[in-house]
């Protein structure tokens, strides 16, 4: 292949997907039209021979016509044998089963980069930690950014975030995937737009319920605003950059997970508001919508961490607990006052200005 990375080596030429739904199968696609040799893994073998001999995913994609080149198996060997970059596009549920699955075949010069919007369950784990645990490659990464796989497959102008502190990992992902439609930008705060993939999600489930309920456009950008204010907030307190929210992985996925009616997430919102239940909502969707799981993650994660985080808190009680839905904005609007961007002013310093207020008052009325 003629394009090249940062250290002047060639862009990886054989790539392997694990994983057959949309954003997978779109980013095989993309690699694909690059010059590589790119096989997919999947579970599903009729899907992997109509990818194969059709060049179609008629479940998850089917209007989109993919790379002829493209090849697809159930054979986990096949696939990974002398793969140079890996990318694992498995829900969060399945992810590090799948990944122990892949262990025999991986490798420590391999690049491995997750394009998982999600959490573990039991251990609170992002999945790229996911990988630095089960596997022994020396280059992993993420993959986030407002990337709807629909619109990514159907050749729709975007931009991504590739973030490791690894610069290989970062130019071998450039390199393969960057495009005419489909760019990706650089990041060495995994940790920090991997959590801002996972976070956003939760937002959507909220801004389609606020949708559903006939909110206006004043309302849904308070939201995404406050929204943004709570994720940074959240993972400044578990370690992340508060300027990586600012980027693509950050404010550009937020908006476009809160805006589509694409997004898997913004869907089971809308249903949750216009009265289905969860659970309902979830079947008709048909796929894995990852905010749900996490609403109650970083609900639970919050409030043992003592991280004020009011939409999260409302979204949570709407969710698991039967608590109306308009009641979420109302767990906003009555909240404590509070700064606007913390990062400028404090919460601490927005309270202790309330409180001299208060004691100015008192002393006005003695």
């Amino acid at each position: 292949m003629t394009d090249m990375n940062e250290e002047g080596r060639p862009a990886p030429g054989r790539i392997a997907v694990l994983g057959g739904g949309s954003f997978g199968t779109a980013l095989a696609s993309i690699a694909a039209t690059k010059g590589a040799r790119v096989r997919q893994w999947m579970r599903d073998a009729a899907l992997a021979d109509e990818i194969t001999a059709r060049h179609h995913n008629s479940r998850y994609l089917p209007d989109i016509e993919l790379h002829e080149s493209l090849r697809a198996s159930t054979c986990m060997q096949w696939v990974l044998e002398d793969a140079e970059l890996v990318l694992i596009a498995i829900p969060s549920g399945h992810f590090r089963t799948v990944v122990r699955q892949a262990r025999p075949w991986l490798k420590a010069d391999q690049v491995l980069l997750s394009t998982t919007k999600g959490i573990e369950e039991s251990t609170f784990s992002l999945m790229s930690e996911i990988l630095v645990e089960e596997t022994p490659s020396r280059h992993i990464g993420v993959l986030s950014g407002p990337n709807l796989a629909s619109e990514l497959a159907a050749r729709h102008v975007t931009a991504t975030v590739v973030a490791s502190d690894d610069g290989y990992t970062r130019a071998a992902a450039q390199a393969s995937l960057s495009c005419d439609y489909f760019r990706v930008y650089a990041s060495n705060d995994r940790y920090g737009a991997e959590l801002g993939g996972a976070l956003k999600n939760i937002y959507a489930i909220g801004v389609g319920m606020a949708a559903a309920m006939g909110m206006g456009a004043n309302t849904k950008s308070m939201l995404i605003t406050r929204a943004l204010a709570e994720m940074s907030r959240f993972a400044v307190n578990l370690g992340a950059s508060p300027l990586t929210f600012l980027g693509l992985a950050g404010v550009g996925d937020l908006i476009v997970t809160c805006s589509s009616e694409l997004s898997r997430n913004y869907r089971i919102g809308f249903a949750v508001g216009q009265g289905v239940a969860l659970e309902d909502a979830v079947a008709s969707l048909g796929q894995v919508a990852e905010g749900v799981n996490t609403v109650r993650l970083v609900h639970e994660r919050a409030e043992r961490e003592g991280i004020y985080m009011p939409l999260a808190s409302g979204l949570y009680h709407v969710l698991f607990n039967g608590v109306p839905p308009s009641e979420m904005g109302l767990s906003l609007m009555r909240s404590e006052h509070s700064s606007d961007v913390e990062f400028t002013l404090s919460r601490q310093d927005a309270q202790r200005d309330h409180h001299t207020l208060s004691k100015t008052n008192q002393e006005s009325r003695s």
